[in-house]
């Protein structure tokens, strides 16, 4: 058995929790913020047996989607008054980032 840690961006929360549970996955959802842009995640964990892993991973992949997004080099609290403010910059937000960890005991009570 595996747990799948698997991050993913608040706009694919969604699609990919009605496709978890069309798949018949049980999962628990915590929300989370992103380092870089502090933007808000969803961290799902999914205990998964090892011949379905490949499948959870192809659920993943065709529901987060990468995207380029426009956001502010400096931000405005760093500013000071006057000062030159570079233009927007495109970064790719989005997709999804998954862990595989080795569960060596399971118990449901």
């Amino acid at each position: 058995m595996k747990l799948a840690v698997c991050i993913v961006h608040n706009r694919d929360k969604n699609r990919v929790t009605d496709e978890l549970v069309k798949a018949g996955f049980k999962f628990t959802v915590i929300g989370s913020t992103g380092g870089f842009l502090r933007e808000g995640n969803t961290t799902y964990l999914i205990g998964v047996e090892q011949e379905d892993v490949g499948g959870l991973r192809k659920l993943f992949s065709q529901n987060c989607q990468s995207r380029d997004q426009l956001v502010n080099v400096m931000p405005f609290e760093a500013a000071t008054p006057g000062a030159f403010i570079p233009n927007p910059v495109k970064v790719p937000v989005g997709g999804a980032v998954m862990f595989l960890l080795d569960v060596e005991q399971f118990h449901r009570f």
